[in-house]
């Protein structure tokens, strides 16, 4: 039996089959495009992430030469803070996702300090400081900046996800067009939830004052 590994990082995709002794078998790996539409901003195509994962996922099982049957887990690693937001109906992604490094949000983290939330919710609650390179100020960013965002998601048809929670939203979405309406599972770890600036590192779930803070609705965050 074997253990699949899908390594999305910032520049490319590598997936690598484990066997029962921990030794690796095959590997494959693909870059994908750096999309940079100003200077500092930094993006990439979630679609085209979400295509070559499928693709080394593919030619690794065909490397090693082996049965998929055979695969008893997927374990999946990736670049933590790149922000995704995604229709529940279709799966298609209303913008590029927003990577870690880019620092658009720069002035409204100067805003968190100025106004005290740093100090007072942001620092006790995550344990993290007002930075670009969390999630947070990513996703308030798209909900304010993409034509109808804030609008939608208070409908309840959008989706939040970093990298994990997309891959593995589309790795168990179903075959057929009920499961394929509902979307697949819509989850994260405490790992990456813990890179987003919205969960509270104590009591493991998402921070309803937090939430308040950047105009998220709980409905759009993964379990």
């Amino acid at each position: 039996m074997y253990v699949l590994s899908v390594d999305q990082g910032t520049t490319g995709t590598k997936a690598i089959i484990y066997d029962g002794f921990g030794r690796a078998v095959s590997s494959s790996y693909r870059r994908h495009k750096q999309i940079l539409p100003k200077p500092g901003w930094v993006e990439h195509d979630p679609l085209e992430i979400w295509e070559n994962t499928i693709e080394v996922m593919r030619e690794t099982v065909k490397k090693a030469g082996i049965n998929p049957k055979e695969i008893v887990g997927v374990g999946v690693t990736n670049q933590r803070e790149t922000t995704v937001v995604w229709e529940k109906s279709s799966g298609r992604p209303i913008y590029n996702a927003i990577v870690w490094q880019d620092p658009r949000t720069l002035s409204r983290c100067d805003e968190l300090r100025d106004e005290g939330i740093e100090d007072e919710l942001l620092r006790p609650l995550t344990g993290l400081y007002a930075h670009t390179y969390f999630s947070a100020t990513k996703l308030e960013w798209l909900l304010n900046h993409v034509r109808e965002g804030a609008e939608r998601a208070e409908k309840g048809e959008l989706l939040f996800g970093t990298i994990d929670t997309w891959l593995i939203w589309n790795m168990t979405r179903g075959s057929d067009s009920v499961t394929r309406e509902k979307g697949g599972a819509h989850v994260t770890d405490p790992t990456n939830a813990s890179r987003t600036l919205l969960m509270d590192i104590r009591r493991l779930r998402w921070a309803p004052e937090l939430l308040e803070v950047f105009r998220v609705l709980e409905e759009m965050m993964p379990n």
